[in-house]
């Protein structure tokens, strides 16, 4: 009981710690705050000038909904979220092995899964509030109900999704630990969630083994789930209670093997297979 309060602190302490940081750079915090309404309006923009006023009836054949600029506006902000979770712990990972305070982490009980699990916690708190934020200026800018089908139901699937989200996030620090590189793993952790998780189009349309890698990956459910719970998309199994049903799945399996995978990395680096070299 005693280590497993000391481990809530010092997990929380790490919280603490990134909160106050980005608290100093505000200019991080707006930036993240434009970015999605910025890379929603390059197809949106896009779209109009190419389609003219069929643009919604030709996005409506293929998505189900001629809403295209909150289609696309939850896509890049929701991507924003996901991208965030994969930033946050892949940059803490590395930035302490650089500096060398992670193998000090290894020579004192707490782990750095403990330490990453506090990280995750900030990256949460402010990814939320900055997706918020972002969604409602772009609304605002392109003129869309922000309150439109069921609240509700999008926050529960991106409440139950954040934390398959962030265990994924996990078995991709696991991977910088390894590796030891950052930079060229995110920029192609980008580009591949951007392609799975569909942030403009429906995975409907990608070939049957990328759509097959798609809905393995728990974000798609996330995103498609606030799609359809706001505009009415259509849900993968079209009960909403049966894809909150996967999503839900994730959340039990994922956070499992993503802490079991870490804890090895973790041990084969305490063995001397890592530990030094960084």
């Amino acid at each position: 009981m005693i280590r497993e309060s000391n481990n809530i602190s010092a997990a929380l302490a790490e919280t603490r710690l990134r909160l106050l940081n980005a608290s100093r750079y505000p200019g991080e915090l707006f930036l993240e705050i434009i970015v999605p309404t910025i890379l929603a309006s390059m197809p949106i923009l896009l779209g109009q000038a190419a389609a003219g006023p069929d643009a919604a009836a030709n996005f409506a054949a293929n998505t189900g909904t001629t809403n295209y600029v909150a289609y696309l506006l939850i896509g890049s902000n929701v991507f924003v979220l996901v991208t965030r979770a994969f930033w946050d712990i892949a940059y803490w990972l590395r930035f302490e092995q650089e500096i060398g305070t992670l193998e000090a982490v290894y020579l004192t009980p707490t782990s750095g899964l403990t330490l990453a699990c506090g990280v995750a916690i900030y990256s949460v708190i402010r990814g939320l509030l900055t997706t918020l934020l972002a969604y409602l200026l772009g609304c605002l800018v392109f003129w869309v109900n922000p309150i439109q089908g069921d609240v509700l139901l999008a926050l529960l699937f991106i409440l139950v999704g954040l934390t398959p989200l962030y265990a994924v996030a996990f078995l991709f620090g696991a991977l910088v630990l390894k590796v030891k590189e950052t930079n060229a793993l995110v920029g192609l952790m980008q580009w591949l969630v951007s392609f799975l998780m569909g942030i403009f189009f429906p995975v409907a349309v990608l070939p049957p083994l990328a759509r097959l890698l798609a809905l393995a990956f728990p974000p798609t459910w996330m995103v498609n789930g606030v799609r359809s719970a706001l505009l009415g998309v259509g849900f993968f199994f079209e009960k909403w209670y049966l894809d909150l049903a996967v999503l839900g799945a994730f959340l039990l399996f994922a956070p499992l093997f993503s802490t079991w995978v870490f804890r090895q990395v973790e041990q084969g680096l305490r063995r001397n297979q890592g530990v030094g070299e960084f």
